[in-house]
C-alpha cells in the first residue's frame, strides 16, 4: 500500500521537503528551549546581580526568537502542509472520477451511487489529511522522541533508563490496540457508504415515497441503516476510547515514575533539583511525540482503510476500452450488421443473445418488439459499446465497431429512452449538451426541429430557465422533446429509440412521435417499442425472444403470419385486422 502511496507525493516534492524542513526545525526549537531553562536555572541565577539579569534577559530574548520561529514554522506546515494534502486529493478525485466515467454499464448495474460519492468524497479527504499530517507527525514525533531521549541521558541516564523501561509496554499495548482499531473503522467506511446509498436513493425517489405515503416505511429503513452506523461508530470509539486512556495511563505512569526516581536520587545526592526540573520539561517532549503517534495511529486507519478502498475502485478493470489500434471512423452511412452476436452479463452465465444474425441497411426504419427480458435493449446497447459482445462481430459500413473508437463510435449514435435524463441547469445547457460548442442559434434550430420552441418560449426565462434536478419542473413530454433537440443537435446518422413514447398521454406522445419521425428521416434508426401503435409504418419489424429474432417482416405481413407479432397486436387492441 506503502508503494502505491508513495508515488502521489512526486509532483508536490518540493512543497514536501518544504513541510518536512520547517517541521524538523520546529522540533528542533522545543528541544532547545529546555536546555536555555536549564542554563538560567542552574549557572545565571548563581552569577553577581547585574551579569545574572543581563544573561536571563539575553537568553530570554533567545527564547522569544524561537518561540516566534516555532510559531512561524508550524504556520507553515498547518497552511502549507494542507495545501500539498489537498492539491494531492485533487489529483486522486479527478482520477477516480475519469476511472468512473470509463467503467462499463456491467460495472454500475451492480453499484450504488451513494457508495461512490462517499469513496469521491469522505475517503478522499481523509487520505489527503494522512497524507499532509503523517509524514509530518512521523518526523516530528522520531526526532522529538530520539532527540529528548538522548538529552535526558546526559541529563541523567538512570531517569532516562526509568522512562525507557515503560516504552516497550506502550508500544506492545499500541500494536495490540492498533490491529481492532483498524478493522473498526474499515467497517465504519462500508457502513457510511451504505447509509450515503440508502440516502441518495430516499432523496432521488422523495416522489414516490410521498405518492405512496411511505414516509414512516422509509423512516423505518433510515432507523435501520442510521443504527448500523451507529453500531460501527460506537465499537470503532471504544476501541479508540481504550487506545487514547491506555496511552494517556502510561504516560502519565512515566512522569510520575521519573518524578518518584528522581526525588529519590536528589536524597542521594546523585542528581540536582535543576536537573529534575530539567528532566521533566523534556518529559512532556518526550511523550508528546508518543500523544502525535496515537494521533498518527488514528489517521493512518482512516487513511489506509480509505486508500484501500480507493485503490479497491481503481483497480476495477476498464471492460471497454479502446484497441491499441482504434482510429477515428469517417462519417458513417449508417449499414449495421451483427455476425454471430452473442452475450451475457460477465455476472452470471445466462445466455442473452445467442447467435444472432441480422442487416440493417443505411436509412432504415427497424423496429425491434418482444416479450420483457427479450434482449431488445440489449441488442441496441451493444452497438454504442455500452457493453461488449462475448461472441460474434458488430460491423458499421462493414468495419467492426471495436476498431473505431469510443468517442468516435458513440459520437455517431444518437439515444433517446423513455427515461430521460435532463441535469440540473437551463434548458440551453441541457440541449448544448448533444454538441458542446454549438451556438445558441444551432440550439434554438435544433428546439424547433423537436417540437420544442414552443413551450421553451412560453417558460418564464425562455431558453435560460432552470429547470431543476432531472427536470423536474417539466412535463415528461417537454423532458422527451428537449432529449430530442439535444440528438438533432448532435446530428448522428444512427439512432436508437428505447421506448422513447411508452410513459407519456396519448397527446404527448402523438407531438413527440412527430418529433421522433422528423428526426429519424435519412438515417439508420432501431426502434424499440412496447406500444405497437407507433411501430407500424416501420420499414422492418424484428420479433425477439429468449431464442432470438423468431418473426420479421412489415406490420401488414407479420399480422398476416398469425405468429407472436400477431399475439402481441391482439393483445393490446383486441383485434386482428
Amino acid at each position: 500500500m506503502i508503494k502505491q502511496f508513495l508515488p502521489y507525493y512526486k509532483p508536490h516534492r518540493k512543497l514536501f521537503w518544504a513541510d518536512m524542513f520547517f517541521a524538523v526545525l520546529s522540533a528542533a526549537t522545543t528541544l532547545i528551549i529546555p536546555l536555555m531553562v536549564r542554563k538560567i536555572t542552574g549557572d545565571f541565577v548563581l552569577r553577581p546581580g547585574d551579569e545574572a539579569l543581563r544573561l536571563i534577559l539575553l537568553t530570554a530574548a533567545g527564547m522569544l526568537a524561537l518561540i516566534a520561529l516555532e510559531a512561524y514554522c508550524n504556520y507553515f506546515t498547518a497552511y502549507y502542509g494542507h495545501v500539498m494534502g489537498a492539491r494531492m486529493e485533487y489529483s486522486m478525485r479527478e482520477e477516480l472520477f475519469q476511472h468512473y466515467q470509463r467503467l462499463s454499464f456491467s460495472f454500475y448495474d451492480n453499484q450504488k451511487v451513494g457508495q461512490l460519492m462517499s469513496r469521491i468524497g469522505n475517503d478522499l479527504f481523509d487520505i489527503a489529511e494522512l497524507a499532509h499530517h503523517g509524514p509530518e507527525d512521523l518526523f516530528i514525533s522520531i526526532i522529538k522522541l530520539i532527540g529528548s531521549l538522548a538529552i535526558m541521558a546526559v541529563v541523567s541516564w538512570k531517569l532516562a533508563l526509568v522512562a525507557l523501561l515503560i516504552l516497550p509496554l506502550m508500544i506492545l499495548y499500541a500494536g495490540r490496540c492498533n490491529v481492532k482499531m483498524r478493522a473498526a473503522f474499515r467497517q465504519n467506511r462500508v457502513r457510511m457508504g451504505e447509509f450515503n446509498a440508502g440516502m441518495e436513493d430516499n432523496l432521488s425517489g422523495i416522489r414516490v415515497v410521498k405518492s405512496f405515503a411511505n414516509e414512516r416505511l422509509e423512516h423505518e429503513k433510515f432507523r435501520r441503516s442510521n443504527d448500523r452506523l451507529l453500531d460501527a461508530k460506537r465499537y470503532a470509539y471504544r476501541c479508540m476510547g481504550v487506545f487514547h486512556s491506555g496511552l494517556g495511563a502510561f504516560t502519565t505512569f512515566i512522569t510520575v515514575a521519573v518524578l518518584v526516581a528522581g526525588a529519590i536520587l536528589i536524597s542521594q545526592n546523585q542528581l540536582t533539583a535543576t536537573d529534575l526540573i530539567t528532566f521533566q520539561l523534556y518529559i512532556s517532549n518526550f511523550t508528546d511525540p508518543v500523544r502525535k503517534l496515537i494521533n498518527f495511529t488514528e489517521q493512518f486507519q482512516n487513511g489506509a482503510s480509505a486508500f484501500a478502498r480507493f485503490r479497491e475502485m481503481m483497480d476495477v478493470p476498464v471492460e471497454i476500452r479502446d484497441l491499441p489500434d482504434a482510429a477515428e471512423p469517417p462519417r458513417f452511412r449508417g449499414d449495421v450488421s451483427f455476425r454471430e452476436v452473442s452475450f451475457h452479463y460477465p455476472d452470471h452465465e445466462k445466455i442473452v443473445l445467442s447467435h444472432v444474425n441480422l442487416e440493417v441497411r443505411a436509412g432504415e426504419y427497424v423496429a425491434l418488439v418482444g416479450e420483457s427480458g427479450a434482449g431488445k435493449s440489449t441488442l441496441c446497447s451493444l452497438i454504442p459499446r455500452f457493453y461488449e459482445i462475448t461472441g460474434g462481430q458488430i460491423l458499421i459500413d462493414g468495419q467492426d465497431i471495436r476498431s473505431y473508437t469510443l468517442k468516435g463510435l458513440r459520437d455517431q449514435i444518437g439515444i433517446v429512452q423513455q427515461d430521460v435524463y435532463l441535469f440540473a441547469g437551463t434548458v440551453m445547457e441541457n440541449i448544448r449538451y448533444g454538441r458542446p460548442d454549438a451556438t445558441d442559434e444551432e440550439i434554438i434550430q435544433a428546439a424547433k426541429k423537436a417540437n420544442a420552441h414552443s413551450f421553451i418560449e412560453a417558460l418564464p426565462q425562455g431558453y435560460e430557465t432552470d429547470i431543476g434536478q432531472r427536470g423536474v419542473k417539466l412535463s415528461g413530454g417537454q423532458k422527451q422533446r428537449l432529449s430530442i433537440a439535444r440528438v438533432f443537435l448532435k446530428d448522428p446518422p444512427i439512432l436508437i429509440f428505447d421506448e422513447a413514447t411508452s410513459a407519456l398521454d396519448n397527446e404527448s406522445e402523438r407531438v413527440v412521435q412527430e418529433s421522433l419521425e422528423k428526426l429519424a428521416e435519412n438515417r439508420t434508426t432501431f426502434v424499440i417499442a412496447h406500444r405497437l401503435s407507433s411501430i407500424r409504418n416501420a420499414g422492418r419489424i424484428l420479433v425477439l425472444t429468449e431464442s432470438g429474432i423468431a418473426e420479421e417482416g412489415t406490420h401488414d405481413q407479420l399480422l398476416q403470419k398469425g405468429g407472436i407479432y400477431a399475439a402481441l397486436y391482439q393483445m393490446q387492441f383486441g383485434k386482428k385486422e
